[in-house]
């Protein structure tokens, strides 16, 4: 698939901004672990994920992680163009957690097509809003929820994605994407264990009771 086809608004944009967009798009491959934008003093431009998966996180000042949202096949990542709307600065790191395949939009450009676009302009509206609800859905799990219950909604969305009751992820790696310490994640484990929820070996969790832990998440 070419970028035209992840580009939502593609058939709305006039035959000059279409070729525009043609001329200056640029196909990119991501290792896992490859950092694509690192704040906002950075400036990726407007990306679009053909394949693969992204995380956005941000760092707390002692370096502590919290995953916002993830970024899969044919999403838009927008924040790591924040640059071109001035009046939004975040402190956004944005990485592959797997090989990824991405085209990317340079900035000025994708400042100059949503200038004279009001279809782009709307979407990206639109787009944002749909990112600052995930965050503030972020915001009301660590704030209502109990640790047992946003570990065990992670696991279980986690093994949607991997569409696998076998995760291959480290306590480090969980606490970094729940912004806690990996020892509250150790200890969270073991007592998932205890209870049947889990069976943990080494660099893996296995998850052995998804109903067990759905009752948990809706008490």
């Amino acid at each position: 698939m070419e970028f035209q086809g992840l580009f939502p608004v593609w058939n709305k944009l006039t035959a000059a901004h279409q070729q525009l967009l043609s001329e200056t798009t640029v196909p990119r491959t991501l290792g896992k672990g490859a950092v694509l934008h690192d704040g906002s003093a950075d400036c990726a431009g407007l990306v679009l994920i053909k394949s693969g998966q992204l995380r956005a996180y941000i760092l707390s000042e002692d370096g502590r992680e919290i995953t916002l949202y993830r970024l899969l096949d044919h999403d838009i990542c927008l924040f790591s163009a924040s640059c071109v709307m001035r009046s939004v600065q975040f402190e956004i790191m944005i990485s592959a957690e797997k090989d990824s395949e991405v085209f990317i939009l340079p900035p000025y450009i994708f400042k100059k097509v949503m200038e004279e676009s009001a279809p782009l302009a709307n979407y990206v509206n639109e787009l944002m809003a749909t990112r600052f609800s995930e965050v503030m859905w972020l915001i009301e799990q660590i704030m209502w929820k109990s640790v047992d219950k946003r570990l065990a909604n992670f696991l279980l969305e986690e093994a949607t994605l991997e569409d696998s009751d076998v995760l291959r992820l480290t306590h480090e790696t969980i606490a970094n994407h729940l912004g806690t310490a990996r020892e509250v994640v150790t200890r969270m484990l073991r007592y998932f264990q205890n209870e049947g929820y889990v069976k943990l070996t080494r660099g893996a969790v296995e998850i052995t009771d998804r109903s067990g832990m759905e009752e948990l998440i809706d008490q």
